[in-house]
């Protein structure tokens, strides 16, 4: 039989029930004990959910097949990202620090060459930026992070975020209870019509943030899709966010957060900030070839921190057949 859409999948993995008892959870107990707890709750879900460990074997035997990385696991897959929603909540819940990410040496203490310095002097200087990120490691404690203003940017910087309701109503809700002055906005993606866009530009004028995912396909049957490659085999990436990037009309950002160890409770974050190289000042018959290099470069720099960060790619579904 079939499998379901992705979203169908995560909306009955992810019952509102669910979420309101692990943010019980998070209220009464210590950060630090909820994170020892996500070792046995990954244990658990490792044991009784096939179609998890099936997926992650999947995409693991791709990542080998493709980079050569060794001494995966699906244990450990699952595991990390059981430690990795405790971390939403931690900084969507405040208790997070700014100090836990890392921006210009990677793990060994090498410096990296990204473009964190003029995204951050564009923020200083008012004037905002859209970002692409991805569900390899963590983008929602960046996030949350952004939300309560803990940029490291001397202004505050309000965030939009663009997200599937139908998809994340639970944990929108979730969200929501959990700081309710958030300074992050969120925007139905099935709602990005020309009104939305307009008011997008408008924000992104007043020295805003807009983030969308590039590596999720719509819960909308209907909506557009890319047929790249991706680990060596062709996979569907959405259409939407590379077009919405197009016409902004601001720089456009690619931005990856992962835990510097898998499987630690107290791990620190590496994250990476690529400036976009394609322009979209260009003749309306090549906005569609420069969408497309628009998103095979993302992808390639997926495809990089995934061969870096083995285990931290939360997609657990058939990716390349959803």
């Amino acid at each position: 039989m079939k499998d379901s859409h992705w979203s169908v999948q995560k909306e009955k993995a992810a019952g509102y029930w669910q979420l309101a008892f692990t943010l019980i959870l998070f209220k009464l107990l210590p950060v630090v004990f909820l994170k020892i707890i996500a070792f046995p709750v990954g244990f658990f879900y490792f044991l009784f959910s096939a179609k998890a460990r099936e997926y992650s074997r999947t995409y693991l035997q791709r990542l080998t097949l493709y980079a050569g990385v060794k001494k995966t696991s699906s244990l450990r897959h699952i595991t990390a990202f059981s430690i990795a929603i405790v971390e939403k909540l931690e900084a969507w819940g405040g208790k997070a620090a700014f100090k836990k990410i890392h921006f210009n040496t990677d793990v060994n203490g090498n410096i990296i060459d990204d473009d964190i310095a003029e995204l951050a002097q564009r923020l200083e200087d008012g004037k905002g930026a859209m970002l692409i990120s991805s569900h390899l490691g963590n983008m929602e404690f960046i996030r949350g992070l952004a939300g309560l203003n803990r940029t490291g940017i001397s202004r505050e910087v309000p965030v939009n975020a663009i997200v599937d309701f139908r998809v994340t109503a639970h944990f929108n809700r979730m969200l929501n209870r959990l700081n309710p002055n958030s300074h992050m906005s969120l925007i139905n993606a099935g709602d990005l019509g020309p009104e939305t866009i307009v008011l997008l530009q408008e924000r992104l004028a007043a020295g805003e943030l807009v983030v969308i995912a590039g590596d999720r396909t719509s819960a909308n049957q209907d909506s557009r899709l890319l047929p790249l490659p991706f680990l060596n085999a062709e996979a569907p990436f959405p259409y939407g966010p590379y077009f919405l990037a197009a016409i902004l009309g601001v720089p456009v950002y690619a931005v990856f957060a992962m835990r510097q160890k898998d499987l630690s409770i107290s791990s620190h974050y590496d994250m990476r900030i690529h400036k976009c190289p394609v322009s979209f000042d260009c003749p309306r018959q090549q906005r569609q070839s420069r969408i497309e290099e628009l998103a095979v470069w993302f992808i390639s720099l997926l495809e990089k921190y995934c061969k870096i960060y083995p285990h931290q790619w939360y997609n657990f579904f058939d990716f390349w057949h959803p």
